[in-house]
């Protein structure tokens, strides 16, 4: 079984792997951006790991006190969409049973989310103070939970991706973005760039949440056709270093406008920390 110590440690793989990926419109080693750094995410990732791998804590209190955790550190909003994306999967490999899977083992953690929970992100959400996020006709962050923690995802999911995530038992990750990095990772052998295939997989199929809770749907299209442009060229490359000409030029695109996928990039974490616990499992059992 896991241990919190492994599990950090997987967590923050996940989370350096995200910035060291190409993934345009987004801070990584390449590019800062949007007033962030490489830095602060590197630090966000440290000091949220044993928040949110903590076995004690509920799902709430471990989405909860990983944001308060980062907000403390770096003064800003940059993993809350990370963290509300990897607290179901560290709650659920914790509770996974022999012969479950990962994914069966989440379905459980989502069924049973309460409002306690609901009321323990909302409280996240307002000390993350992300723009454009929470205020519903249905169910505010601003006031106390009336529902379950999935009830409240699935208000918000028509417009929000990762709530999605949680109505749907992750199925982009599991059904698309999981298949996407393993056959990158095949080809690449490289696990930033099997990252960044993820990140352009997504963003060519699902429009960005994050973008559009900014700008509406003015850019969704745009920016489509843009990353398309990426993606095929990421699918049809062996050396992907060859495109990184390529991939500056997308990005200074999507900064010069100020567009950032960041649900985007937080679905490509949240699937890459999904390949590290599935490997680490079977590590564990052979």
């Amino acid at each position: 079984m896991i241990n919190p110590e492994q599990l950090s440690e997987l967590y923050k793989q996940a989370c350096i792997c995200d910035v060291q990926a190409f993934k345009p419109g987004n801070v990584s080693i390449y590019n800062a951006g949007h007033d962030m750094t490489v830095d602060d995410f590197i630090l966000s990732s440290e000091v949220s790991a044993s928040e949110i791998t903590n076995p004690a804590y509920s799902l709430g209190e471990k989405i909860y006190y990983a944001v308060k955790a980062t907000r403390n550190a770096v003064g800003c909003n940059t993993n809350l969409g990370i963290i509300l994306l990897c607290a179901p999967l560290c709650q659920a490999i914790y509770q996974q049973e022999a012969g479950q899977t990962l994914r069966e083992s989440l379905a459980i953690v989502l069924e049973n989310t309460s409002i306690d929970d609901a009321d323990w992100a909302f409280k996240a959400i307002i000390h993350a103070a992300p723009g454009g996020l929470g205020e519903s006709s249905e169910q505010d962050v601003n006031e106390h939970a009336a529902v379950s923690l999935v009830q409240a995802m699935e208000i918000a999911s028509d417009k929000d991706r990762i709530a999605k995530q949680y109505t749907t038992n992750y199925k982009d990750i599991f059904e698309f973005a999981v298949l996407r990095y393993n056959t990158a990772f095949v080809k690449f052998d490289n696990r930033d760039w099997a990252a960044s295939a993820v990140f352009t997989g997504l963003l060519s199929t699902f429009s960005d949440s994050h973008i559009e809770r900014k700008y509406g749907d003015k850019y969704s299209e745009w920016v489509r056709k843009q990353i398309i442009t990426v993606d095929d060229a990421l699918l049809n490359t062996d050396n992907p270093e060859q495109l990184i000409p390529m991939l500056h030029n997308v990005d200074r695109l999507f900064k010069d406008k100020r567009i950032n996928p960041g649900t985007t990039a937080d679905l490509t974490v949240a699937t890459v920390l999904v390949i590290l616990m599935e490997a680490l499992a079977v590590r564990c059992t052979s």
